[in-house]
């Protein structure tokens, strides 16, 4: 009596290596959740870094992972299901995953390296830490200087008020951010405008608007939102089957994915569908948390 063929393995593309692609290698590798027993298959993570975080390389080091540094995906063939990189390495997937995060609509602010940065919803953390630092040193309710007009503002100026920051915010666009005085334990202290002006508080935080890097999308005909984004379903499918979109490149209900969901509930949310089966794209414009 002849053996019984075994199932192929499932082979994942992941093109990207930000904090969302991270979550999601963590998830399939049953790394999030030790109840949780990782699926049987390999992942390639396509990085368009050359350097290595710490987290990425611990991910590197599993067995069923392997990250290639410096090749950016370019190209997506959906018909043929191959992956493209900037270099012309071809990877087949069984699934993929768009992970590539999003780019400033602006060019940086001058100092604004000294400043906190709201993006995406993972970023509280770290503004809350933050906070935290700057409460102790001050003594007092630290006063925080707010730049940003769009969506992620009016987040950011939420997690500055419920961690008890008093937030003035601006929408004109500074000329510099101002680091605080030389020996001072504070990052930065306030923001210069080009008419001379400034505005002076404990701490700043940049929350201007973002675009989706959806040129991916585009090569593989994905349907795109009309915000730039990656147009994904409650379930993180896009509109081509076997493709999914995670982190601030995709869109649903009108947001960037970055400010919907965390990292760590996006790459749940893709795991789930991409492993267990989902019902496709036909929920698109169903709210995310419905």
């Amino acid at each position: 009596m002849s053996a019984t063929p075994s199932a192929p393995s499932l082979h994942i593309v992941i093109a990207g290596a930000g904090p969302a692609a991270q979550a999601l290698v963590r998830r399939l590798a049953g790394r999030s959740d030790s109840r949780q027993r990782a699926f049987d298959g390999t992942i390639t993570v396509l990085s368009n870094r050359d350097e290595c975080p710490d987290a990425l390389l611990e991910l590197a080091e599993l067995p069923q992972v392997s990250v290639r540094f410096g090749q950016p995906a370019s190209f997506i063939d959906a018909d043929s299901k191959i992956v493209t990189t900037v270099d012309g390495m071809e990877f087949a997937y069984d699934q993929l995953v768009i992970a590539t995060g999003s780019a400033p609509v602006l060019p940086p602010v001058a100092g604004a390296e000294s400043s906190l940065s709201y993006s995406t919803i993972d970023d509280a953390a770290n503004i809350g830490e933050a906070v935290k630092d700057v409460t102790r040193i001050v003594g007092r309710r630290p006063l925080g200087i707010l730049v940003g007009n769009g969506p992620a503002a009016g987040q950011a100026e939420a997690v500055l008020r419920a961690r008890g920051v008093r937030p003035v915010r601006t929408t004109l666009r500074p000329a510099a951010v101002v680091a605080s005085a030389a020996g001072s334990p504070l990052p930065a202290t306030g923001i210069l405008f080009e008419d001379g002006s400034s505005m002076n508080g404990d701490l700043v935080v940049i929350a201007e608007e973002r675009t989706a890097r959806n040129d991916l999308a585009e090569s593989a005909g994905l349907l795109v939102a009309s915000d730039g984004g990656i147009a994904v379903g409650r379930d993180l499918a896009t509109s081509v089957p076997g493709i999914w979109a995670i982190g601030d490149a995709a869109s649903c209900d009108g947001l960037r994915l970055g400010l919907l969901l965390s990292a760590e509930s996006s790459a749940m949310l893709c795991a789930s569908g991409m492993l267990l089966g989902s019902p496709g794209f036909a929920d698109l414009q169903a709210p995310l948390a419905a």
